[in-house]
């Protein structure tokens, strides 16, 4: 069976779901039985994300193999749970990255590079590369940005090639576009659809779909105007709604037969779905009610898709626990002067993700030392677990000047730092520690008993350490090191022993969560935080 192509494009305003709609669709054609791969086509100019700003951006997503990619591969691999490689993120930059250095290379053989074929090719080899490693049956991409924009140009060309060379019957273009309601009139308007449509088909790109986002059910007056003006089906102009949850999203789509137009068109067999685990994971949801509040502190909360795969991870800990999770969102800068019994008055629970600079550092060490002699549950991650070593170093240990060498290099005690073979003369660009590592567990410990394994493999994104120099000095006061690289060499875990739940983890376990398969940490934290809630009734 040849290898069927989806390329989703968005219309309008940016922010519409896209990624959700090709997430869905992929969940709807994976419990099809078919093998389905991701990817998301980004127009910036970055080489990827890793260097720009959270406030800019939001969160950078890591794969297994390493990738610093758009937050929207989470999106995909919490629904399709499959993980996704280095063929699923190409940004503009990497794309003129390539050529480029192909043409110092020589590779070109003398031609003149020019946007086509050579940008053109790049990026075609890269979406047929992309279901050759996974060996998809199915690849769905998406093409970031908004139809009109300059910059996304070559994508199109690209996409459009792509479906002259495979043939249109493998080929299948799925238009998300936003249809805006006038309170004024008290009407649903489709022109915005219509101009966006006749944009894309300027380009060569007739949309099969189109999935119209709105946050009411529209009218079939209007879905039907949409048809006619935009030369698509009546079946096939799809309705996305705003649902309670973004994990029911499959099922509104599946009522509406988009798996099954998808696979009508692409030659696809029409095969009836499987969802009973996904029926589970909405009934998980709907039946999570028990309330419980955990405090997200960080540095980029203003922007909390900054922080999307941990919050989604908190969500899916309460799915198991049949807890309704409410975040608290506080920013650590400035906390080290606040009155934290205030500040957590009604905190069930805490906890420190990851991020980069010295900027809010202060108030996140006032907040681990004070989870640590408050009893309350607390996970460290990445930034969270240094942060909770320097807390102990100085509270503890007596090291006033204790800290990272990130934020201070001329500490005496630089508990976080360097390795042996490291040094700060680096690029800032794809340098770190990044993608999935072996962690070996320590027995009779909370964090063993969270995973239920000796030998765990996560995924990673820092470049300081945990300065080895103070393992014995920490462990003898009750900070053990409960997991390492299988060599021992690296520290990955340390818990506090006197405390009812108090982890910290260097590497992100927010990337390996699902809906279906929520988190071991994240599921602890939850279960501790409950338990908190309950002793102080």
């Amino acid at each position: 069976m040849s290898t069927k192509y989806i390329f989703v494009t968005g219309g309008v305003v940016s922010g519409l779901g896209k990624g959700i709609s090709a997430a869905s669709l992929g969940r709807l054609l994976k419990s099809r039985g078919y093998k389905v791969t991701s990817q998301k086509l980004d127009p910036y100019i970055n080489v990827d994300p890793g260097t720009m700003s959270p406030f800019q951006h939001g969160e950078v997503y890591v794969t297994d193999d390493g990738l610093e990619a758009d937050l929207d591969l989470g999106h995909y691999e919490r629904f399709i749970d499959e993980n996704l490689h280095t063929y699923s993120n190409l940004t503009t930059g990497r794309v003129y990255w390539n050529v480029i250095n192909k043409e110092r290379d020589g590779k070109y053989l003398g031609e003149t590079v020019q946007v086509i074929p050579h940008i053109t090719n790049e990026i075609k080899s890269f979406v047929i590369r992309a279901g050759e490693h996974a060996a998809a049956d199915v690849v769905i991409t998406e093409i970031g940005g908004t139809t009109g924009d300059i910059e996304s140009l070559p994508f199109l060309e690209s996409i459009r090639q792509v479906a002259l060379e495979v043939g249109r019957k493998n080929c299948l273009f799925i238009h998300v576009t936003y249809i805006p309601y006038i309170s004024g009139s008290q009407e649903y308007k489709s022109k915005p659809t219509q101009h966006s449509v006749k944009e894309l088909q300027s380009y060569g790109i007739n949309p099969d779909i189109i999935v119209a986002r709105c946050d009411e059910t529209i009218p079939q007056s209007v879905l039907d105007k949409i048809s006619l003006f935009c030369n698509v089906e009546k079946r096939c102009v799809i309705q996305n709604k705003t649902l309670p949850s973004l994990y029911e999203v499959p099922f509104m789509l599946e009522e509406q037969n988009l798996a099954d137009i998808v696979c009508e068109k692409t030659g696809l067999e029409i095969r009836k779905p499987d969802l009973t685990e996904w029926k589970q994971v909405v009934e998980n949801i709907k039946a999570s009610t028990k309330p419980v509040n955990i405090a997200l502190v960080g540095k980029y909360v203003a922007l909390h898709d900054a922080y999307l795969s941990v919050s989604e991870a908190l969500y899916h800990g309460g799915f198991e626990n049949h807890a309704k999770v409410n975040i608290q969102w506080i920013d650590s800068q400035g906390l080290e002067n606040a009155n934290l019994d205030e500040v957590f008055k009604d905190t069930d629970g805490i906890i420190l993700p990851g991020g980069f600079g010295d900027r809010g550092i202060e108030g996140m060490i006032s907040v681990a030392n004070y989870a640590r002699n408050k009893q309350i549950p607390y996970l460290g991650i990445c930034l969270g677990m240094q942060i909770a070593a320097i807390a102990f170093a100085r509270d503890v240990l007596g090291f006033e000047d204790a800290n990272s060498y990130e934020f201070d290099s001329e500490s005496k005690h630089t508990i976080i730092d360097f390795m042996e073979d490291q040094s700060n003369d680096i690029k800032k660009g794809g340098t770190m520690r990044l993608g999935s590592y072996p962690c070996s567990l320590k027995a009779d410990t909370k964090i063993w008993s969270c995973y239920k394994k000796d030998m765990i493999d996560e995924r990673h994104r820092h470049r300081y350490e945990f300065n080895n120099e103070y393992r014995s000095e920490f462990e003898r006061n009750g900070m053990n090191i409960v997991g390492t690289s299988p060599d021992k060499q690296l520290v990955e875990a340390i818990e506090y022993t006197n405390h009812p739940f108090y982890i910290g983890v260097q590497y992100h376990p927010e990337f390996k969560s699902r809906p279906n398969r929520p988190h071991p940490l994240f599921v602890g934290l939850v279960k501790a935080s409950l338990e908190n809630k309950e002793s102080h009734k």
